[in-house]
Order: C-alpha cells, then sequence, then structure tokens
C-alpha cells in the first residue's frame, strides 16, 4: 500500500512514512493509492469479532508491509485497553431507528482518543526503529489537543508543542491540555481562532528547513494514519447494523471533515451503503457548499459547541481529490483560488458527486439544546452539545427503514456551561476531570503569527539539546 498526495507532485510513500509526515512536499494531503476492500463476507463476519480484532483487519490493509502484523496488533492491544467500555465504541438505541455511537471511552472523554491513543504508539514503534526524534505540531479547538498530549505526553523520541485559541476551547477542555506538566509536551494559547491557528501549523509544515531540522509531524486529521484508525467504527457500527445487507447512514458532527471522511473511506472499502450527513453549527461553510457549489470562508462565530469552530476544514480537500477523478492538479487549482482568492467554486461534476454521497445539515445552537433537554427527558442521557447537533441532523436526514447513527463525539463533563443551560443541571463529573480544577497549569501565550511561534518552537527545543 502506498499514498500519494491530492495535489499530484509528490512521490508515492509507504504508510510509516506517511504517519511520520505532515503534509506532502507539494503541500497535499497523503491519500492511499487505492482504497482496499473488504468483501461482504468478511464484513458479516465482523460483526461478532472484538474491537482490537476489527482494528486490526482494517488497519493491515492500510499499513501494508510497513508494520508486521504482531507489533501493530500489539499496540492495538495496547491502545484499547485504556478505554472503559469494554466494547470500546458502544451502539445504544435511542428509539425511532436512530443508534448512538459512544466514542468518549478513552481516557481523554472525546472521539480523537480513539485514533490518538493508538497513533501515539505507532509512531514510538516508528521513531524506535528508525531512530529519529519527532516534533508534533498541532493546532486544537478543543478535543484533539487534549488526546493528542495524552497519548504522547512521557515519550521519549517526540516532543509536543499545540496551539489552542485562547479562550475559545471549554475550561476542561483547557485543563486537560495545560495540567499536564511533562517535559516534552508545550501548550500555546492563541490570540486568535481554530483558523488561526491551523494556518500557523500548515505553515510550519510547509517550511522545509523547519521540517528536515525538528522532524515535524502532525496528529491531527492531515495525518492518513489517523484517519485510518477512525474508519474502524464505522466498521463496526455498521457490520452490527447488518451491512453489507442493508444500508447504514450516519450523521457526524463536522469541523475539520476528518470525522465524516473515515466514514466515506469505510464506505469507499465496500463495507456499507448509506448515507453520510455533515452535521454542523453556525459555522456552517460545509452545508452552505453543498447548498451553493461555493467554497467560502467566513469568519468565526464562538458557539456552545467549540470544537465545531472551524471555517477552514482541512479533510474536505481529501474528498474534493475523490470527486475530482484523483486529478492532483485540479485540485491544486482549488487550494490555490481559496488562498489567493479567499473562495473558489466547485466544477459541476464534483459537486454533483459529493451530493450524491453526503447531505447537510446546519443546527443552531438552540436547536442542540431543545435535543439535550428532550433527550434526557426521554431516555435518561445527558448529551454534550456537539453530539446534539448530531442528533438534530440526524433526525431531520433519517430514512424509513434505514439505521441512522449519529455520532456521540465527547463526554458532556467537558462541556458544563452548555449542559447546565440546556438541562438544568450539569452532567456528573469523572473523577479525573474533577481532580484537574486544582491542579497546577503550564501555558503560554502568544500572538497569531507563525514568526512567534517558530521562534518559541525553536527556544523549547534548543532548550532541551
Amino acid at each position: 500500500m502506498r499514498y500519494v498526495s491530492t495535489r499530484g507532485q509528490a512521490a508515492p510513500i509507504a504508510f510509516d512514512a506517511a504517519m511520520l509526515s505532515a503534509l506532502a512536499p507539494d503541500g497535499g494531503l497523503y491519500m492511499p493509492e487505492a482504497w482496499p476492500q473488504l468483501a461482504p463476507d468478511e464484513v458479516r463476519a465482523l460483526a461478532t469479532r472484538t474491537y482490537p480484532e476489527v482494528a486490526l483487519q482494517v488497519l493491515k490493509r492500510f499499513s501494508g508491509e510497513a508494520i508486521p502484523l504482531a507489533d501493530l496488533y500489539t499496540a492495538i492491544i495496547a491502545a484499547y485497553r485504556r478505554f472503559d467500555a469494554p466494547e470500546v465504541t458502544p451502539l445504544t438505541d435511542l428509539g425511532g431507528g436512530i443508534h448512538l455511537l459512544e466514542l468518549f471511552h478513552g481516557p481523554t472523554f472525546a472521539f480523537k482518543d480513539v485514533a490518538l491513543q493508538l497513533l501515539g504508539r505507532l509512531m514510538e514503534w516508528g521513531l524506535k526503529r528508525s531512530g529519529r526524534r519527532a516534533l508534533i505540531v498541532g493546532a486544537t479547538s478543543g478535543d484533539t489537543g487534549t488526546a493528542a498530549i495524552e497519548g504522547l505526553r512521557g515519550l521519549a523520541s517526540v516532543d509536543v508543542v499545540i496551539l489552542h485559541p485562547k479562550g475559545r476551547t471549554s475550561p476542561v477542555q483547557r485543563r486537560q491540555m495545560t495540567t499536564v506538566l511533562d517535559a516534552n509536551v508545550r501548550n500555546l494559547a492563541i490570540e486568535g481562532n481554530f483558523d488561526d491557528c491551523q494556518a500557523i501549523v500548515k505553515t510550519l509544515f510547509g517550511d522545509a528547513d523547519l521540517v528536515a531540522r525538528y522532524g515535524l509531524a502532525a496528529v491531527n486529521s492531515i495525518n492518513w494514519a489517523r484517519i485510518a484508525a477512525q474508519i474502524v467504527y464505522y466498521v463496526v457500527a455498521a457490520a452490527k447494523l447488518g451491512a453489507p445487507d442493508r444500508p447504514v447512514d450516519f450523521a457526524v458532527p463536522t469541523g475539520n471533515f476528518g470525522d465524516i471522511f473515515a466514514g466515506y473511506a469505510a464506505h469507499r472499502m465496500g463495507v456499507f451503503e448509506g448515507r453520510l450527513v455533515i452535521a454542523t453549527n453556525e459555522n456552517d461553510i460545509l452545508a452552505r457548499t453543498l447548498a451553493s457549489g461555493r467554497y467560502e470562508p467566513r469568519g468565526v462565530v464562538p458557539t456552545a459547541t467549540p470544537s465545531m469552530d472551524i471555517q477552514v476544514s482541512s479533510n474536505f480537500e481529501r474528498l474534493l481529490f475523490e470527486a475530482a477523478g484523483r486529478d492532483g492538479a485540479l485540485v491544486a487549482r482549488l487550494m490555490d483560488d481559496l488562498k489567493a482568492k479567499g473562495a473558489f467554486e466547485l466544477p459541476p461534476a464534483l459537486l454533483a458527486f459529493i451530493r450524491a454521497r453526503f447531505d447537510a445539515e446546519r443546527v443552531t445552537g438552540a436547536e442542540a439544546a431543545a435535543e439535550m433537554a428532550a433527550t434526557e427527558r426521554a431516555h435518561g442521557m445527558i448529551l454534550d452539545p456537539h453530539t446534539a447537533v448530531g442528533v438534530v441532523a440526524a433526525r431531520r436526514r433519517r430514512r424509513a427503514g434505514v439505521p441512522m447513527v449519529a455520532l456521540a463525539t465527547a463526554h458532556p463533563a467537558k462541556f458544563p456551561d452548555a449542559v447546565t443551560a440546556a438541562i438544568g443541571h450539569a452532567a456528573p463529573v469523572p473523577a479525573v476531570l474533577a481532580a484537574m480544577e486544582t491542579m497546577p497549569e503550564r501555558c503560554d501565550t502568544l500572538p497569531a503569527e507563525t514568526g512567534a511561534v517558530k521562534a518559541y518552537i525553536e527556544a523549547f527545543i534548543g532548550g532541551k539539546t
């Protein structure tokens, strides 16, 4: 299995090299050269297998010969041993054909743990084997940073610098990052929004000298290995609900488009037929794009769902690559238009391709809060606000006779203010989160300037050598 760039000008590389890289040299994102397949009988058989067993069957098809199967399975077992649900990602029936896929049972109580607990172990394996070090630089709107830090803290071969928008994560999300005092971890509060953080990181990844000197690598969803790990829970859920013999739909709270693209990848592997519903908040660039064919970022509006307060969805480039028939030159032109003009128009064939597979729903904060209250009354279950956005979208797009899976992306205790406003009281707080309220924090504040972040990184790494 080889990996190619969405912009068509980078040489193909193996899975382990893609995992330890950031952007491709041409600025694109890595994608598998071809989609591996799961035959119908294989999907049916996976319905009764454990989560680690399913993960091995999926991930070995993407890693190819790059990682020995014994090493891959060892990393998988270690990653999911830390989850507090035996099924890792259990399904809960909400009635009316809607199911909740609970992705928040990992150590930081967010769906990012499913991928990042594994990715940290695989990166450490790859770095030890090659005798290299890596500097992980990531941008987060909340949960990616917490999960990345938890997966990478204390590793001897990895340093970690995470950027988050100052004041635009929940206090719990912030403390999950800033109370980690390991020597290899630094947190930066950037005076801007998530898109500013993400733009800085992308610029740093485009600095060939910096990449070469420090071995820059990514753990957010521009890293294909993370997307691959997320494919697994779509396979698990779809197989349990009768795929491939019946269609299954998924509604996904969406910001950077990585989670829902993993669902598209599972579909391309032959796992299920069905619709993928993009659930957005008021920062609705993807819903607007599907409606109009124009991709045009606007100013970010702070909401009660901060992990979705994003206007530049990085992984949408991967879908464009697919929709364009893997024409990297066309994707590069669209990305150039976005940089130069602040927007691009989707060619009709690309828009038709996307509309044939995806729907989109814009859900307001008030609508999400109403769903949180209704779900607690009906089921005694407390949703976090991001999950509520997904459930609202799921209800709107539910098709008769087709199971609809809404992805539950975070534990409600991570968003106490939004939960209290919606249902009148906070969710029970896990002991590990409660303990963080009195722990010391370490965080540095910087302007939204690439030069300032680069200077900080060089001082941080220089002080360790």
